[in-house]
């Protein structure tokens, strides 16, 4: 339920406001009236789908589909908060009311259901591998236990590779993507693995052209959701409603288009939403 504003308490010589506290009651959660704000976590340095830019905006698919989202439930582009959410931080964010919602690269797993709840899935990818221009010897998944492999802590990739698909590789994990690709620029690491979509999107950006390539491997299928906080599920049909329209209307395939069209990477239809 919304809170309509907030009453003006009476008090002799004045009056004073009764203040919502940070504590009370964050911007994750729904303070309704004119003017409200509702915070939604992203990644902040992913090129292609959420992305801090050079003059403070942000940009991406995921930036694009959390826009759509929040103005189907009520609210305009200057009424969102952008959060950073970092893999390793994606559900404390949600769990501890900090964020509404999470549109940040955010695969469904079964170990994340446990903890918190998703809407979608809005997008389907596969795990790659990301490698040096002139890499030669890296063409299928088992070059890499001879190999020094790059993934983020938190991510599902990382954890894939070393359990189940090269677990003699000399896995490094670092608190971002960009950290991983500065590795594999400068020679200290061989690999960097995680979705194509997100690889993609920094091997398309202009300094990065001809640097780097994928390989075209599919480890794994990775269905983005929006997160969010367990049992609302009066939340999750809002937000199931509003991706249902994305796809029909035919945004979906445009922000598709938007974003990813510079780049060889080819994507999958909507994936279906699951109830």
């Amino acid at each position: 339920m919304k809170l309509r504003g907030m009453r003006a308490v009476g008090a002799v010589g004045g009056a004073f406001v009764l203040a919502l506290t940070a504590t009370g009651c964050g911007l994750g959660a729904d303070l309704g009236g004119k003017g409200e704000k509702i915070a939604i976590g992203i990644k902040f340095d992913q090129p292609g789908l959420g992305l801090k830019t050079a003059d403070g905006s942000y940009a991406g698919f995921d930036v694009d589909v959390a826009t759509y989202v929040a103005k189907k439930l009520g609210y305009s582009e200057d009424d969102i908060v952008w959060k950073e959410a970092p893999s390793a931080e994606r559900e404390n964010l949600i769990k501890n009311g900090d964020v509404k919602f999470v549109v940040a690269t955010y695969s469904i797993n079964e170990k994340r259901l446990k903890e918190v709840d998703f809407a979608g899935p809005y997008f389907l990818t596969h795990q790659d591998l990301l490698v040096r221009g002139d890499e030669v010897s890296i063409t299928k998944v088992e070059d890499l236990n001879s190999k020094k492999l790059c993934s983020v802590t938190g991510s599902t990739s990382a954890r894939n590779v070393k359990e189940k698909l090269a677990p003699k590789a000399g896995l490094q994990e670092l608190g971002g993507y960009s950290e991983c690709l500065a590795g594999l620029e400068d020679k200290k690491v061989d690999a960097l693995t995680t979705d194509a979509a997100i690889l993609a999107g920094y091997a398309s950006q202009q300094q990065h052209w001809g640097k780097f390539k994928l390989v075209g491997l599919s480890l794994s299928d990775e269905n983005y959701g929006i997160g969010l906080k367990k049992g609302d599920t009066a939340l999750k049909g809002k937000i199931n409603k509003a991706l249902g329209e994305m796809v029909s209307d035919g945004t979906w395939r445009k922000l598709v288009r938007k974003h990813f069209s510079l780049s060889s990477y080819k994507s999958e239809p909507a994936p279906a939403i699951q109830n």
